[in-house]
């Protein structure tokens, strides 16, 4: 692993914001994820492992976007089930 001096310019985005929203509002274990990459950032941007925080940001963007998308997913198919039962004449 190759540790380099930090710039002065700013760590990469770690989309903490994005991992929190994730966490809450849609898929918890993959938001949780999320946040722990989101975390590790600043932490490896001031050690100098500047590849290590651009990872970490991507990790956690690729986290929280995942479940987004499986929340969105599941939504639909409760909505296409539900649907389903009406026209069905499903009686619960």
């Amino acid at each position: 692993m190759e540790f380099n001096t930090p710039p002065s310019a700013n760590p990469p985005d770690n989309h903490l914001v994005w991992a929190i929203v994730c966490t809450v509002l849609c898929c918890m274990p993959l938001g949780i994820i999320s946040i722990i990459k989101a975390t590790k950032v600043k932490e490896l941007w001031v050690l100098g492992d500047l590849a290590g925080a651009q990872k970490a940001a991507d990790d956690a963007k690729k986290y929280a976007i995942w479940g987004a998308v499986i929340t969105l997913v599941g939504v639909i198919l409760c909505f296409i089930i539900a649907f389903a039962f009406m026209i069905l004449g499903g009686g619960f």
